[in-house]
């Protein structure tokens, strides 16, 4: 249930935030991203192998989806937005499939380079189940590599993002930690006012943007001490924001919500929207950026933004798998909150 304070705001806003979302198509955003594919490898278990003490599966099908950084880029396109892509993968079948899925969600793939000397990064989940039971994971298996790209590839990608920055309504930046953000990279994305990041770690190597959401271990880890408490979220909001000397800094709690800590105003709280439906919270902050991204672009207040991304992530979490959402689900999703 939505505290009636909440609620109420929630409904005085509802036009708002509907027209807000029909807005989402106009908006030209470049993402910066560590490029993943995520695979979903099925089969049959048939019998135990006289090679060794493992399962022989008869394969049923594969599935292939963006993941990492590839998941933010994918959101962003089916909320609607004009997205340019800028990434890395290898010269590898992986990539291939990765940059063909961008291409039929009609996404620019012009920023995507080829790096002939790393892989793809690609986690491979293999999952096997007997007749008539369900389907568990056995093993995971990742391709990468924990070189850095070239220093002419580095600076391939920064030319790139220069030459497009001026374009775009704002720059997301999705750091996962597998290469691509090397300085000259970060200093090229830094470029434009409204540079949103994303990023597992090193906060202050991304000083001055617009917007950062970590979540909460991203935020411990950024602050050096544990959140426990709201007083300690309090405090570390603060401290975030002297640290990248952002304009506005989202910490993302799971099913405690999302806190909003502004230079202007003061701290703002959200309460998670879906917190008994949560299946799998996999990709779900990308799908928050997204979603928030695009209510910027498209003139939302800082609130109203959170908003929006609260409500699409609490489409996704009742999806197993990295999932997205549309706006006709988030407006239906709006409704149907505010008549519980």
């Amino acid at each position: 249930m939505l505290p009636p304070d909440l609620r109420q705001q929630l409904q005085s806003s509802q036009g708002r935030l509907l027209h807000l979302l029909e807005s989402f198509s106009a908006a030209r955003v470049l993402v910066v991203g560590d490029l993943t594919l995520d695979e979903f490898l099925t089969g049959q278990v048939e019998r135990l192998s006289r090679e060794a003490p493992v399962l022989i599966l008869r394969h049923e099908f594969t599935r292939q989806v963006p993941g990492g950084g590839a998941n933010a880029i994918y959101n962003l396109a089916q909320l609607g937005a004009q997205v340019q892509a800028v990434g890395l993968v290898g010269a590898d079948p992986q990539g291939e499939a990765l940059c063909g899925i961008f291409q039929r969600a009609g996404i620019d793939t012009r920023g995507i380079f080829k790096d002939g000397d790393r892989p793809t990064v690609t986690k491979t989940r293999i999952s096997g189940h007997a007749r008539q039971s369900v389907t568990q994971q056995i093993v995971r298996v990742d391709r990468k590599s924990d070189d850095l790209p070239a220093p002419a590839l580095q600076e391939a990608l920064a030319a790139f993002i220069r030459q497009q920055v001026g374009a775009a309504d704002a720059v997301v930046c999705s750091d996962y930690g597998d290469g691509v953000f090397t300085p000259p990279v970060i200093a090229a994305a830094l470029q434009h006012e409204r540079t949103i990041v994303d990023s597992q770690r090193d906060l202050a190597r991304y000083r001055g943007a617009f917007l950062f959401t970590p979540n909460l271990p991203e935020a411990e880890a950024a602050v050096g001490y544990p959140i426990r408490t709201e007083a300690d979220v309090l405090r570390a909001g603060e401290d975030l924001l002297d640290l990248t000397g952002a304009k506005y800094m989202l910490i993302t709690r799971g099913d405690a919500g999302m806190s909003l800590f502004s230079r202007e105003t003061a701290p703002y709280h959200l309460p998670a929207f879906n917190r008994t439906d949560v299946f799998d919270v996999t990709g779900a902050g990308d799908t928050v950026v997204a979603a928030l991204t695009l209510a910027l672009v498209a003139g939302a207040s800082l609130w109203e933004a959170a908003v929006l991304g609260n409500l699409a992530a609490s489409i996704v979490v009742r999806q197993f798998g990295t999932a997205t959402t549309s706006t006709a689900e988030m407006a239906a999703a709006l409704h149907h909150l505010l008549e519980d």
